[in-house]
């Protein structure tokens, strides 16, 4: 794995601390996270956010646990770090910061005053909620710590104000229980209870959100640390008392050498793929229903589409082919009327996705051939069957096969069916009703997919062959647009117009959508060099391909700024680093040149979400990374396309 680190220059920059995040996960969709130089510049940031009901039904718990030291002499020095308002921080704990690093996936920093040297690390507990916080003396002393636990209990998504009740505490043998949710337990406990107005959220700020909050100072852990090597471990958790983890120098321990097994399970080839790798297996959780993957951190939930995209690389490359095994099986029990249910982070299940259920054929043929799962096959194929079936009949949302040419067209009032969902006031910015590209390069693949399976076991695939026959011929006729590339979607209704009235064009914006008609295993299309080389030229970034090309009508190159500017911009020049994968895919097709179309991403490991890959960028340059600072299909097929 890539050691990430970081000396003075950078941690003792607020704003350069404050731009990069590290993240521990608790493998049920809870997580601890905050930034390098300790400013929480987020509502999500926190030491123990736990998953509810659903994974995106987080609730915050224990925020922090602010060090201060009493050196020999009497000083007391506070290490932690607060933003009380825009440029306003009190403590600067962070200028004595010497330095921060991520090894083996876990946060470690190193405070030094003067002769002292206090070392932190945090960990989770793998599959149950529960975090642990131990502080090392490393040199100088005897000195004093103190931890001063800062709590609230709320939705992780908004804030929480002294205006309202403060947090119900219950005194404990070790330290409290607050609001009959969770445990903080350490030695030498003094209670306290007093609210911290004010707190600033200055990411919340530049997102258009609520941007403060009030926090309530439970009270404080401390220990006399004699020599170099005694330590003050704290945990926090949400079971009952009696389930308390292990001693918090164990927790540390045992997740290190978890996350060692994670990786030499995926084999990498090298450095960053072992990053990679570890980085996945944030994503991978254990829910009530079976195994499933959390979109994105801090906000996102479970979606379908997400995690069919990113199936391959989470899964497949990873050694966890038994666990993607039993996904499958539990994704495939929602299909309902040929659909795919895409789990939202409302907590409801819904069917609103064009391409979810045809990603879905292709992660399973995926599965069954690299992991040559004949019996997955077998169970499966009825299922795949239906979603033939129904989409040759016709579904939800004007989803259905058009008769005349066998290519899927989709569209409805107000929805926004294609990857490209962002909607404004309900109304979707790109809503491409027709037939889009990607969305025909997917059901072309997913037909052959699905005879290929039925034919893997001596099955019958008549009319998964016919239609993908048809299917073919139409998109080598249809999709090939004047300008050298293809259309991004034929047969679109006229923008003036509604679905099925007026007039019909074809739309040859410039988009990445493209790629997947020559990338995806049974793509439709032979890879076209010329093509590739001037979607290169205007689409692609260190970090991934625009959603747009520069230039072009509704082009936005800055994904900043309140949410209905942020998602007009978010598929129309914003950039994802998830098509890499097709990208680096369609290249290899071509026998092009790829020169070092990974710099980029190499070096974004260390930038934004450390050790992780960004859900999107600034479509301009610099090429700022935006969005979630972990995400799981930009990790997923970024992990897959550089591993082969």
């Amino acid at each position: 794995m890539i050691d990430i680190r970081f000396g003075p220059q950078v941690c003792g920059d607020a704003d350069a601390a404050a731009a990069r995040e590290w993240l521990v996960t608790d493998g049920l969709g809870g997580y601890a996270m905050g930034t390098v130089g300790g400013l929480r510049t987020r509502r999500y940031h926190g030491l123990l956010i736990a998953a509810g009901e659903t994974p995106a039904a987080r609730h915050l718990g224990l925020v922090s646990l602010d060090p201060a030291v009493t050196l020999p002499g009497g000083a007391r020095v506070r290490l932690g770090a607060h933003e009380w308002a825009p440029g306003t921080i009190d403590p600067r704990g962070f200028e004595l910061l010497e330095r921060f690093d991520l090894t083996d996936g876990l946060p470690r920093w190193r405070w030094r005053i003067g002769d002292v040297v206090i070392e932190r690390e945090i960990a989770m507990t793998h599959g149950r909620c529960a975090v642990a916080v131990v502080h090392r003396l490393l040199a100088g002393g005897p000195v004093r710590l103190e931890l001063s636990a800062v709590c609230t209990w709320r939705d992780a998504h908004g804030e929480r104000g002294s205006g309202g009740v403060a947090p119900a505490m219950w005194p404990a043998a070790d330290g409290v229980v607050v609001e009959e949710a969770f445990r903080i337990a350490g030695p030498g406990w003094e209670p306290a209870g007093q609210w911290w107005l004010g707190a600033y959220h200055r990411e919340e700020a530049a997102r258009g959100l609520a941007a403060s909050e009030d926090l309530w100072h439970a009270g404080s852990f401390a220990a006399a640390l004699e020599r170099p090597g005694d330590v003050l471990g704290v945990r926090a958790w949400t079971e009952a008392p009696a389930q308390a983890p292990p001693p918090a120098e164990e927790v540390v321990r045992t997740a290190r050498d978890r996350h060692r097994a994670v990786v030499a399970a995926a084999r990498p080839a090298d450095e960053v793929q072992a990053s990679l790798a570890l980085a996945a297996d944030a994503f991978v959780i254990d829910t009530p229903r079976g195994p499933d993957v959390v979109a994105g951190y801090p906000w996102f939930g479970c979606w379908s589409r997400d995690t069919m995209i990113a199936y391959e690389g989470l899964f497949l490359a990873t050694g966890r082919a038994a666990r993607g095994r039993e996904l499958l099986r539990g994704y495939a029990a929602t299909l309902s009327e040929g659909m795919l249910a895409n789990t939202a982070d409302t907590g409801r299940v819904e069917y609103n996705t064009v391409d979810a259920t045809l990603w879905f054929l292709h992660a399973v043929a995926r599965h069954v051939q690299v992991a040559a799962d004949d019996d997955l096959a077998a169970e499966l194929l009825p299922a795949l069957r239906t979603v033939v079936d129904a989409h040759l009949r016709g579904t939800r949302y004007g989803i259905g096969v058009d008769p005349a040419d066998g290519l899927l067209t989709q569209g409805a009032p107000g929805a926004a069916l294609t990857w490209m969902d962002a909607r404004v006031d309900e109304v979707p910015v790109t809503p491409r009703a027709g037939k889009a590209v990607e969305v025909n390069a997917l059901w072309v693949n997913g037909l052959a997919a699905v005879a290929g399976v039925a034919e893997r076991i001596g099955a019958q695939a008549t009319t998964a062959r016919a239609a993908h026959g048809k299917a073919v011929a139409s998109f080598r006729r249809r999709f090939p647009a004047p300008a050298g590339w293809l259309h991004d979607v034929v047969d679109a209704p006229a923008p003036a117009y509604p679905r099925g009235a007026g007039p019909r064009h074809d739309d040859d914006q410039l988009r990445p959508n493209q790629l997947l008609a020559w990338s995806l295993p049974y793509a439709p299309m032979t890879a076209d060099a010329q093509a590739l080389r001037m979607i290169g030229a205007r689409l692609l970034t260190p970090l991934g391909l625009r959603t747009l090309a520069p230039g072009l009508p509704g082009y936005a190159g800055s994904h900043r700024g309140g949410p209905a500017q942020r998602d007009r911009a978010y598929h129309q020049g914003t950039v994802w680093p998830w098509l890499l994968g097709p990208w680096v895919d369609a290249h290899r097709r071509a026998d092009l040149p790829m020169m070092d179309v990974f710099a980029g991403i190499d070096s974004h490991l260390g930038e934004f979400g450390l050790g992780s890959v960004s859900e999107t960028a600034d479509g301009s340059a610099p090429h700022l990374a935006t969005g979630c600072p972990f995400q799981a299909w930009s990790v997923g097929e970024v992990l897959r396309a550089r591993g082969k």
